[in-house]
């Protein structure tokens, strides 16, 4: 092979590369906003699901948790506030648990929705049964805390998942709470700029 035969492979490789490269920032930038538009869509409709009866639902701020970015809302029907929607991780198993969490005006859990997790199929992914989810409706912060036996006062763990209900319970949705509580009701950090974790 000579010196010429290497300089055209080469030549034709960058060509291409230099038109594959072309083609993908083409789709990208295509598909790139349908996919954000699709994404606030998706993130409408979660909200709307845990505050229903909310003529609107606005983003009051956001906040950071085990350094993640996060949001919080604010329900509002006829112009008066119902409640209040705060994002929250909690340090599972195996992975950061993304919960959003409804609370009432006087903060107490309404209903919660896991986003997205990668905890053990069969084991921690019970986190996203109605049955785990409803334990929370009624709860205040003193009462999020796990039990491995039978409750309705408290929340009941998953057997065989303690930490990743722990991670929902103690970590994302007390933390998120309380973030709500110093934010609104107490009035520290306004900004929302708090740091959690």
């Amino acid at each position: 092979m000579t010196g010429k035969d290497i300089f055209k492979i080469t030549l034709n490789l960058v060509v291409i590369y230099v038109i594959g490269g072309l083609i993908l920032a083409g789709v990208y930038a295509k598909t790139s906003p349908i996919i954000f538009k699709n994404n606030e869509e998706a993130k409408k409709q979660a909200l709307k699901q845990l505050i229903p009866e909310a003529d609107t639902i606005e983003m009051k701020g956001d906040w950071t948790i085990h350094g993640k970015h996060a949001e919080y809302f604010v329900g509002m029907k006829n112009g008066d506030v119902i409640g209040y929607i705060v994002q929250s991780f909690g340090k599972g198993y195996s992975s950061y648990i993304n919960t959003l969490i409804a609370v009432d005006k006087d903060f107490k859990v309404k209903r919660i929705n896991i986003l997205g997790h990668a905890e053990t199929p069969g084991l921690g992914d019970e986190i996203e049964t109605d049955w785990f989810k409803n334990q929370f409706s009624g709860k205040d912060v003193e009462h999020l805390k796990v039990l491995k036996t039978d409750t309705t006062e408290y929340i009941q763990a998953i057997s065989g998942a303690t930490i990743s209900t722990r991670a929902v319970s103690e970590d994302a949705v007390r933390n998120g709470v309380n973030f709500l509580i110093k934010t609104i009701k107490e009035g520290g950090t306004e900004s929302g700029a708090a740091k959690h974790g």
